[in-house]
């Protein structure tokens, strides 16, 4: 890198002409930051940016500490600031939650329903949604659900969080003394596993309750 002229150095012509003007390996050398005994900054790179060709979206940290120069520190840094891009310039149409308005449009089927539906958001780190699915669907006003049904997939997702939604086919949204059993259990085997419970959203044709709002969570 001594041998390089200081305004071709991925950092300083980074600082000097913007992101733009590098390269892809130029834009890995300045996440880096230099190489290591016996090869420099750039040889290892590019050893990274074969991988990232290889391995896309599902490179992980172990495809990167196997390589020679690059530590658990490094592997790290360049996943943070892969995921860090994905999360702020490639995904920013994915759908994001934040709270019950942005819920409310993905289950407005379950205001029709006559039998009581049970549904689990899973959520990424970013507060993204991975997938909705349908736990359990129960009889007019009872839909059973245990914790091993809810987490089973949420788990396979990787899942950071989690929201539970069901209707009350009645119409009333006001939260029983079973919901607030249930959403106690929920949350207590969601924080065993390590994944958090941000809400509970009860529908129905007179309204919505969100027991976050409520204080439950």
């Amino acid at each position: 890198m001594r041998d390089v002229p200081k305004i071709d150095r991925p950092r300083e012509k980074l600082t000097k002409k913007g992101p733009a003007a590098l390269s892809d390996r130029e834009l890995i050398a300045a996440i880096i930051g230099k190489g290591t005994k016996g090869r420099d900054v750039y040889q290892v790179a590019g050893d990274i940016m074969n991988v990232l060709k290889e391995q896309g979206s599902g490179l992980a940290v172990g495809d990167l500490t196997c390589m020679e120069g690059i530590g658990e520190t490094k592997a790290c840094q360049i996943m943070a600031g892969f995921e860090l891009a994905r999360r702020y310039l490639i995904a920013e149409d994915a759908a994001k939650i934040t709270g019950p308005q942005d819920i409310l449009p993905l289950v407005s089927n379950l205001l029709d329903k006559q039998q009581e539906y049970f549904l689990c958001l899973t959520l990424n780190g970013a507060g993204e949604l991975i997938e909705k699915r349908v736990i359990t669907k129960g009889l007019l006003n009872h839909s059973p659900v245990h914790p091993r049904e809810v987490y089973a997939d949420a788990i396979t997702d990787r899942a950071a969080s989690v929201i539970f939604v069901h209707n009350h086919p009645s119409g009333n949204p006001e939260p029983s003394a079973q919901d607030l059993e249930i959403t106690r259990q929920l949350a207590e085997a969601g924080s065993i596993l390590g994944i958090r419970v941000l809400d509970h959203l009860i529908v129905g044709k007179k309204g919505h309750v969100s027991l976050k709002e409520r204080g439950v969570l």
